[in-house]
Protein backbone atom coordinates (compact mmCIF):
# COMPACT_ATOMS: atom_id res chain seq x y z
CA UNK A 1 0.00 0.00 0.00
CA UNK A 2 3.12 2.36 0.77
CA UNK A 3 4.15 2.41 -2.99
CA UNK A 4 0.45 4.27 -4.22
CA UNK A 5 1.18 7.82 -4.96
CA UNK A 6 -1.07 9.36 -2.21
CA UNK A 7 0.98 7.56 -0.15
CA UNK A 8 3.73 9.18 -0.97
CA UNK A 9 5.05 6.25 -3.27
CA UNK A 10 6.11 6.18 -6.38
CA UNK A 11 3.31 3.68 -8.28
CA UNK A 12 -0.12 4.70 -9.66
CA UNK A 13 -2.61 2.48 -8.15
CA UNK A 14 -6.24 1.37 -8.57
CA UNK A 15 -6.51 3.70 -5.04
CA UNK A 16 -4.96 6.52 -5.83
CA UNK A 17 -7.55 7.02 -8.94
CA UNK A 18 -10.15 6.30 -7.02
CA UNK A 19 -9.16 9.20 -5.07
CA UNK A 20 -8.20 11.44 -7.02
CA UNK A 21 -11.47 11.18 -9.25
CA UNK A 22 -13.53 11.89 -5.50
CA UNK A 23 -14.96 8.31 -4.95
CA UNK A 24 -13.02 7.75 -1.50
CA UNK A 25 -11.86 9.93 0.71
CA UNK A 26 -8.66 9.51 2.42
CA UNK A 27 -7.37 11.88 5.10
CA UNK A 28 -3.98 12.93 4.06
CA UNK A 29 -4.07 11.79 0.60
CA UNK A 30 -1.27 13.47 -1.85
CA UNK A 31 -3.14 13.80 -4.97
CA UNK A 32 -2.00 17.13 -6.25
CA UNK A 33 0.65 16.03 -8.59
CA UNK A 34 -1.75 13.32 -9.68
CA UNK A 35 -2.79 13.65 -13.29
CA UNK A 36 -6.46 14.00 -13.84
CA UNK A 37 -6.71 13.03 -17.38
CA UNK A 38 -4.13 9.91 -16.40
CA UNK A 39 -6.68 8.93 -13.62
CA UNK A 40 -9.91 9.51 -15.43
CA UNK A 41 -8.36 6.79 -18.76
CA UNK A 42 -7.21 4.17 -15.93
CA UNK A 43 -10.48 4.37 -14.65
CA UNK A 44 -12.02 3.64 -17.89
CA UNK A 45 -10.23 0.61 -18.77
CA UNK A 46 -11.02 -0.27 -14.53
CA UNK A 47 -14.44 0.51 -15.58
CA UNK A 48 -14.62 -1.87 -18.61
CA UNK A 49 -12.84 -4.70 -17.44
CA UNK A 50 -15.19 -4.96 -14.68
CA UNK A 51 -18.02 -4.47 -16.67
CA UNK A 52 -16.23 -7.28 -19.03
CA UNK A 53 -16.37 -9.57 -15.87
CA UNK A 54 -19.70 -9.08 -14.98
CA UNK A 55 -20.76 -9.39 -18.93
CA UNK A 56 -19.56 -13.15 -18.76
CA UNK A 57 -20.77 -14.16 -15.18
CA UNK A 58 -24.28 -13.09 -16.49
CA UNK A 59 -26.36 -15.58 -17.67
CA UNK A 60 -28.80 -13.82 -19.94
CA UNK A 61 -28.11 -10.03 -21.55
CA UNK A 62 -30.22 -8.22 -19.24
CA UNK A 63 -28.80 -5.81 -16.86
CA UNK A 64 -28.21 -7.12 -13.54
CA UNK A 65 -28.07 -5.95 -9.90
CA UNK A 66 -24.63 -6.13 -8.09
CA UNK A 67 -23.53 -5.96 -4.71
CA UNK A 68 -20.01 -4.73 -4.09
CA UNK A 69 -18.12 -5.64 -0.57
CA UNK A 70 -14.87 -5.73 0.26
CA UNK A 71 -12.61 -2.84 0.17
CA UNK A 72 -12.02 -2.72 -3.47
CA UNK A 73 -15.53 -1.92 -3.77
CA UNK A 74 -14.45 1.90 -3.51
CA UNK A 75 -12.67 1.21 -6.90
CA UNK A 76 -15.93 0.72 -8.44
CA UNK A 77 -17.69 3.43 -10.78
CA UNK A 78 -21.39 3.90 -9.63
CA UNK A 79 -22.52 3.35 -12.95
CA UNK A 80 -21.52 0.28 -15.34
CA UNK A 81 -22.75 -0.75 -18.27
CA UNK A 82 -25.12 -3.53 -18.43
CA UNK A 83 -25.55 -3.48 -14.42
CA UNK A 84 -29.55 -2.14 -13.12
CA UNK A 85 -28.30 -1.41 -9.37
CA UNK A 86 -24.81 -0.75 -7.66
CA UNK A 87 -25.61 -1.92 -4.30
CA UNK A 88 -22.83 -1.42 -1.04
CA UNK A 89 -24.72 -2.46 1.81
CA UNK A 90 -24.16 -1.23 5.53
CA UNK A 91 -20.25 -1.53 6.42
CA UNK A 92 -19.29 -2.87 2.99
CA UNK A 93 -16.13 -1.97 3.08
CA UNK A 94 -15.02 -4.54 6.13
CA UNK A 95 -16.88 -7.21 4.04
CA UNK A 96 -13.88 -9.14 3.90
CA UNK A 97 -12.55 -9.02 7.02
CA UNK A 98 -16.05 -10.84 8.07
CA UNK A 99 -15.52 -13.50 5.56
CA UNK A 100 -12.35 -13.80 6.83
CA UNK A 101 -13.28 -14.51 10.42
CA UNK A 102 -16.11 -16.35 9.52
CA UNK A 103 -14.48 -18.49 6.78
CA UNK A 104 -12.70 -22.57 7.09
CA UNK A 105 -9.16 -23.23 7.06
CA UNK A 106 -8.23 -25.94 5.32
CA UNK A 107 -5.66 -28.52 4.36
CA UNK A 108 -4.22 -30.62 1.92
CA UNK A 109 -2.80 -33.56 0.57
CA UNK A 110 -1.65 -34.90 -2.49
CA UNK A 111 0.51 -37.85 -2.26
CA UNK A 112 1.39 -41.40 -4.53
CA UNK A 113 0.86 -44.74 -2.78
CA UNK A 114 2.24 -48.09 -4.07
CA UNK A 115 -0.82 -50.67 -3.40
CA UNK A 116 1.56 -53.33 -3.60
CA UNK A 117 2.69 -52.14 -0.22
CA UNK A 118 -0.25 -50.86 1.37
CA UNK A 119 -4.27 -51.74 0.46
CA UNK A 120 -6.52 -48.73 -1.84
CA UNK A 121 -8.31 -48.60 1.40
CA UNK A 122 -5.14 -47.90 3.51
CA UNK A 123 -3.83 -45.65 0.97
CA UNK A 124 -7.00 -43.27 1.29
CA UNK A 125 -7.29 -43.15 5.11
CA UNK A 126 -3.51 -42.15 4.99
CA UNK A 127 -3.85 -39.05 2.87
CA UNK A 128 -7.56 -38.37 4.93
CA UNK A 129 -5.10 -38.11 8.03
CA UNK A 130 -2.59 -36.35 6.64
CA UNK A 131 -5.37 -33.63 5.14
CA UNK A 132 -6.62 -33.31 8.48
CA UNK A 133 -3.51 -32.89 10.18
CA UNK A 134 -2.65 -30.15 7.98
CA UNK A 135 -6.44 -28.53 8.46
CA UNK A 136 -5.75 -28.41 12.61
CA UNK A 137 -1.80 -27.39 11.57
CA UNK A 138 -3.64 -24.21 9.79
CA UNK A 139 -5.79 -23.39 12.46
CA UNK A 140 -8.54 -25.11 11.92
CA UNK A 141 -10.57 -27.11 15.36
CA UNK A 142 -10.21 -30.95 15.07
CA UNK A 143 -13.83 -31.43 15.76
CA UNK A 144 -14.97 -29.63 13.00
CA UNK A 145 -12.63 -31.04 9.86
CA UNK A 146 -14.34 -32.48 7.37
CA UNK A 147 -13.83 -34.23 4.04
CA UNK A 148 -14.42 -31.54 1.26
CA UNK A 149 -12.66 -33.44 -2.16
CA UNK A 150 -11.18 -36.97 -2.29
CA UNK A 151 -10.15 -38.11 -5.65
CA UNK A 152 -7.52 -40.91 -6.55
CA UNK A 153 -6.31 -41.66 -9.92
CA UNK A 154 -4.36 -44.85 -10.77
CA UNK A 155 -0.86 -44.01 -12.31
CA UNK A 156 -0.29 -47.00 -14.96
CA UNK A 157 3.32 -45.93 -15.77
CA UNK A 158 4.45 -45.97 -12.37
CA UNK A 159 5.62 -49.47 -10.77
CA UNK A 160 3.97 -50.67 -8.01
CA UNK A 161 0.50 -50.48 -8.40
CA UNK A 162 0.78 -46.21 -8.39
CA UNK A 163 -2.10 -44.37 -6.81
CA UNK A 164 -2.33 -40.78 -6.46
CA UNK A 165 -4.58 -39.66 -3.93
CA UNK A 166 -5.32 -36.08 -3.31
CA UNK A 167 -7.64 -34.80 -0.43
CA UNK A 168 -9.09 -31.77 0.88
CA UNK A 169 -10.12 -31.15 4.70
CA UNK A 170 -12.02 -27.89 5.84
CA UNK A 171 -13.16 -27.05 9.40
CA UNK A 172 -13.40 -23.73 11.54
CA UNK A 173 -11.07 -21.55 12.82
Amino acid sequence: MKRGRIFGGDTLTATDVAVKLGRYQWEGAKTEELDESVCRRADEIITRDIEDAIDRMKTSADPVDVVLVGGGSILVADKLEGVARIVRPDHYDAANAIGAALGEVSGETERIYSLDEMSYDQAKEDARNHAIEQAVLAGADRDTVQIVLSEDIPIAYLPGNALLVKVKAAGRL
